[in-house]
């Protein structure tokens, strides 16, 4: 993987179409409700999905608040196109206006996404799923692309895998490992992101849930920018 390459969104041997059947297997209801929990949006904020796949995440947030403005930004315009007709069937009309509760969908990578949405306009970043596809190099770079999009005093939500705490989970994350790779997993499954979360320069960064499922125990790490 190099810089401006990207692992799919349902790792390297599957089509993208497969990933919302693949992603079921995560108890994805039960993490984007928490997801959804601590984001919390508000009337007028903008929430940044960062990595947004086919976009079951930005379409939720918009749905939880409509008057919110959600931006998915992601590299893969195929998983972007699944995510157009996801938000068109969930009732949201594609190029709708600012705040009308309908995300707005951008191509690009997660460490150019303070570019592409502005630096410092975003009240929350979110991210699900993503990084533990990335090299430890690449996630370094997302999260300060994330640190820097955020506006002072606004938050950041991840879920994805994180330490695999018991012999059962570990074993389960051997099928991500599969697919997306060990040379870029393993480092979730040791537990780095609440440093790496940390070093990007966000505080208060703590591990909020943990999710047990098919695949590997996921994460809810929640942190802010000073």
């Amino acid at each position: 993987m190099n810089e401006r390459s990207f692992t799919p969104a349902a790792g390297r041997f599957a089509p993208v179409r497969l990933y919302d059947p693949v992603v079921a297997l995560t108890r994805e209801r039960l993490w984007r409700s928490l997801v959804a929990m601590h984001v919390a949006p508000r009337p007028e904020d903008v929430v940044v999905d960062v990595g947004c796949g086919t976009g079951s995440l930005a379409v939720l947030l918009s749905r939880v608040e409509p008057r919110a403005t959600v931006i998915g930004v992601d590299p893969d315009p195929e998983a972007l196109a699944v995510a157009r007709r996801k938000a068109a069937a969930a009732g949201a009309v594609p190029g709708g206006t600012r705040g009308g509760g309908t995300p707005e969908w951008r191509l690009g990578m997660g460490d150019d996404v303070a570019a592409i949405v502005g630096a410092g306009t975003a009240d929350t970043v979110v991210s699900s799923l993503v990084l533990h596809q990335c090299p430890v190099p690449m996630k370094r770079a997302v999260l300060a692309a994330m640190h820097e999009t955020l506006r002072p005093g606004g938050k950041l939500v991840i879920a994805d895998y994180g330490k695999q705490r018991t012999a059962a989970m570990r074993l389960a994350f051997r099928v991500v490992q599969l697919a997306d790779g060990k040379a870029d997993t393993q480092p979730n499954a040791d537990g780095v992101l609440p440093r790496l979360i940390a070093e990007a320069g966000f505080e208060n960064v703590r591990e909020s849930e943990t999710v047990a499922t098919l695949t590997g125990s996921l994460s809810l790490y929640v942190a802010s920018r000073p």
